[in-house]
């Protein structure tokens, strides 16, 4: 796991995040490499959670390109680049289920990243 992840980890436990989860996307989505995923108990608990993590990965060297969603805290996602988190409140999590849609293998995916070992959920075989 990156030096950023870990960051990520250890800010979002410092503040009791709930359930989290890390997807490794990388042969999904040129897109990003990482899918962190972390519940919340609610509204300021999301937004608490968000702003802890952009400040620890701060101090660590590390920036956040962007942040959305800290107005309402339902669900506030987190960029960093090569890792986007997703901060939900568990309804909203379990509702989207992003660690369903995330572990479905693209139909027009590029047949050079095809292996059959590779399981985005980080699951044993």
């Amino acid at each position: 796991m990156s030096d950023l992840n870990n960051a990520i980890i250890t800010a979002l436990e410092n503040l009791k995040g709930k359930e989290i989860l890390t997807l490794d996307v990388h042969a999904l989505t040129d897109v990003m490499d990482t899918i962190i995923i972390c519940s919340a108990t609610s509204n300021r608990h999301s937004r608490s959670l968000a702003e802890n993590m952009v400040l620890e990965t701060k101090q660590q060297g590390f920036r956040a390109l962007g942040v959305e969603g800290l107005e309402t805290g339902d669900w506030v996602l987190v960029d960093f680049g090569d890792t986007v988190v997703h901060v939900m409140q568990k309804e909203t999590r379990d509702y989207y289920e992003l660690e369903k849609l995330w572990s479905k293998v693209p139909v027009n995916r590029d047949k050079s990243r095809e292996d059959p070992t590779y399981d985005p959920l980080n699951r044993e075989l």
